[in-house]
């Protein structure tokens, strides 16, 4: 069997672990991994990311469903999610990306009960063995590095 190292799965494992919300408590406690508030959403750093860059918009109110969003939650989230691609392009260069909303355990949603949009940026040749023989993701860059670029990038 192979090993692989990852001692910043550490940090993960020994962090207190919150009660509540995620997206709620991020927002609350101005988490360090949040890029941007808007008047009623805002964008988060994926802590278990696809591809380097991986990140979140939720809108500020909880809610597990799109249809609860009224127009000014649902545009202003929206906004962020073209803000934080048109910086990510500027930032990492990918050439696409994957932009989805997950509504619903059933439908694959980890974090069922506060809907949020994933933008995931992609890469020609970006995938390779590792998740299909042994369920790994290669995330080439630190979090914190990407976080900071992609802030940067923004106007």
């Amino acid at each position: 069997m192979n090993n692989i190292w990852a001692p910043c799965r550490g940090e993960y494992i020994l962090a207190p672990k919150h009660e509540g919300c995620l997206f709620c408590n991020a927002l609350k406690e101005g988490h360090n991994l949040l890029i941007k508030k808007n008047s009623s959403s805002f964008a988060i750093m994926n802590r278990f990311p696809y591809n380097a860059g991986h990140c979140m918009v939720a809108p500020a109110r909880h809610t597990g469903d799109i249809n609860d969003l009224d127009d000014k939650e649902g545009a202003d989230m929206f906004r962020l999610v073209k803000e934080l691609t048109a910086a990510i392009k500027k930032s990492m260069r990918p050439e696409g990306f994957n932009i989805g909303i997950n509504m619903g355990a059933a439908a694959g949603a980890g974090i069922a009960d506060h809907i949020h949009v994933h933008i995931v940026p992609r890469w020609n040749g970006d995938t390779n063995f590792m998740p299909v023989l042994s369920e790994v993701h290669i995330v080439s860059e630190h979090i914190e590095k990407t976080l900071a670029k992609i802030k940067g990038a923004l106007s």
